[in-house]
């Protein structure tokens, strides 16, 4: 396997999340998650919003790079490239508290929930040609867990 190669694996794959046997795209939400939570106990919140938004943008143009690469091998969108998930529940996690576990589980739900069922032109990011519509539909389920996330607090107060 070439060099180049096995950065695109990794990268695409979420760090080894996507090879999961078991719903590889929740697994790698939950690393997605989990090293959010991590930084979250040792940045203080604007650092980590900082840090987040570099994650989404960086990680974002990796995963259309690795996704073009990979496609032509791997076939359309599969199961393995979960980078997506990645960006897609920290643009969630964006609304979340720093240090707040509940918040973070609820951002992953809630990016989950958006991602599966694929309500509000979500499934139509699909049909983004190579990377962009690997990465954009999640992108978009994101962008929704969002909203959902920061209203609830909002109503909440």
């Amino acid at each position: 396997m070439k060099q180049k190669n096995l950065f695109h694996i990794i990268i695409a794959s979420g760090f080894g999340t996507g090879f999961s046997p078991f719903a590889p795209g929740t697994a790698g939400a939950a690393l997605a998650a989990i090293i959010w939570i991590a930084l979250s106990l040792f940045v203080s919140p604007l650092p980590l919003l900082l840090i987040t938004i570099a994650l989404i943008i960086i990680f974002t143009a990796l995963g259309v790079w690795s996704s073009n690469v990979l496609e032509p091998s791997w076939g359309k969108d599969p199961s393995r490239i979960v980078v997506d998930e990645m960006v897609g529940v920290w643009i969630t996690l964006l609304a979340a508290d720093a240090g707040n576990i509940y918040h973070a589980l609820i951002a992953f739900a809630l990016f989950r929930l958006f991602d599966i069922w694929k309500p509000l032109g979500i499934r139509k990011m699909e049909s983004l040609k190579g990377g962009w519509g690997v990465m954009m539909d999640d992108v978009l389920a994101g962008v929704y867990g969002f909203i959902i996330l920061l209203g609830g607090k909002w109503l909440i107060g």
